[in-house]
């Protein structure tokens, strides 16, 4: 395989982007080697600047439900582009697309559009300590919610594959006021909410995490999180950033059956363009300024082109229900072929999966939170990842990172897949 132009493009990228790259985890710093850059992509495939076709499990981290460049969204983009790519001012786009959103997800009732997912879960939290009147929140070691101050205390993603224990510019206040739980660990949030009684606003989780691989929540974990809020007044915060409009149409808040009081989004909302939103029961919203005195604001919130892209891929996502069963199907079919062909390598392994999300830990116990993902064998993976990478799989450059699956997969792209991953074994790659 030759990359000898994505090469140059990372020599002469380091000169004027720091690190070579406009996001962490892009840099392959934590696999090893440089990145490979990308030119263009269609389907279930991308195509980087040296002409080299990988299999897509990235789909730009989530968003890529129906594959690159689907049709519909792109000449929805396209059309309008024509009226202007930005006004600064309502459109009907916004209200529509708000009203498909509370069509797919009951338990919202008013849904504030931002650029980002970042911002997303910020203004929820803040949002969450307006109106309860309290400071302190919890988070889960290992999730990650953005980038934003509080969210950066034991955070998955890419703060986990540099292997940053303490981030510059994170003032000590800050860190006070974030409590951090064990992901599945309901005692260990109790007791975090009896020693500071009356003085947390919300807990915020990733339903099911895929900031630190793929990790479900176990059995009976989110229900007590739901129980303990509402006997201690917490407000409820579902990070569906990854999660939303992919699991099911209504998200993980419908896939597993637990309400959260607040929701954010990302991703699949915006269809691949930059936008983000949160949303939730109308007693909380309607502390969001202009309704109430929690300010937060947007020039480019309810961007048209995000607006259509993400109305347009909701629309189809909502009027073929049949695509979540495929999904499903697809992820149980990968899931079944790796656990085959590595069963033969000798080496420890976990397959996390839900849906159209899947994770590989070279791990001889189950990984069920960030310190069991962290206890696999990572440098393992980097050599998985390499070996993949030159058969022309493109996996996320992290043992930290879900994988994601689009509907573009074929049974031969499954297929390849696996085949992939079964040379590894048969070549000594492991």
């Amino acid at each position: 395989m030759n990359i000898s132009k994505s090469e140059e493009l990372f020599s002469r990228a380091q000169q004027s982007l720091p690190g070579g790259v406009n996001s962490p985890v892009r840099a392959f710093k934590s696999v090893g080697g440089n990145p490979i850059f990308l030119q263009k992509a269609k389907g279930a495939y991308l195509y980087d600047v040296d002409g080299n076709q990988y299999i897509d499990y990235i789909n730009s981290w989530g968003p890529m439900i129906m594959g690159h460049a689907f049709e519909p969204v792109v000449e929805a983009i396209q059309k309008k582009a024509m009226d202007s790519t930005s006004f600064g001012a309502p459109t009907e786009l916004e209200i529509e697309t708000a009203e498909l959103i509370k069509s797919m997800v009951p338990n919202v009732d008013l849904i504030r559009m931002v650029s980002s997912g970042t911002e997303a879960c910020m203004s929820a939290l803040r949002l969450a300590r307006g109106y309860t009147g309290r400071n302190k929140f919890i988070k889960f070691e290992g999730c990650y919610h953005g980038h934003a101050d509080s969210f950066l205390v034991k955070a998955g993603s890419g703060v986990a594959t540099f292997n940053i224990q303490t981030v510059p510019g994170v003032t000590a206040g800050v860190s006070a006021d974030t409590l951090t739980a064990p992901y599945n660990d309901l005692e260990a949030v109790k007791k975090l909410v009896a020693e500071n009684k009356d003085e947390i606003a919300a807990i915020i989780i990733e339903p099911v995490a895929g900031n630190m691989g793929c990790i479900l929540p176990q059995e009976g974990f989110l229900e007590g999180l739901r129980k303990l809020c509402d006997l201690e007044g917490i407000v409820f915060i579902f990070d569906e950033v990854m999660t939303g409009f992919r699991l099911a149409q209504g998200g993980a808040q419908e896939r597993l059956k637990i309400d959260a009081d607040l929701v954010t989004y990302g991703k699949v909302i915006g269809a691949g363009m930059p936008v983000g939103a949160f949303g939730g029961k109308f007693e909380i919203m309607k502390h969001i300024a202009p309704l109430g005195n929690v300010y937060q604001a947007g020039t480019l919130s309810g961007n048209p082109l995000a607006m259509i892209a993400g109305y347009t891929l909701l629309s189809h996502l909502k009027s073929n229900p049949f695509i979540y069963a495929e999904l499903e199907q697809k992820g149980e079919y990968l899931k079944n072929g790796l656990q085959k062909v590595l069963e033969e390598s000798g080496q420890p392994f976990v397959i996390n999966h839900m849906g159209s999300m899947i994770s590989v830990h070279f791990s001889d116990k189950p990984v069920v939170d960030f310190a069991t993902a962290a206890s696999a064998n990572n440098t393992f993976f980097n050599k998985y990842f390499h070996g993949m990478l030159d058969r022309g799989i493109y996996l996320p450059p992290s043992a930290y990172e879900s994988w994601f699956l689009s509907h573009a997969l074929s049974k031969e792209d499954l297929d390849r897949t696996i085949e992939a991953t079964k040379k590894n074994v048969t070549s000594g790659q492991f």
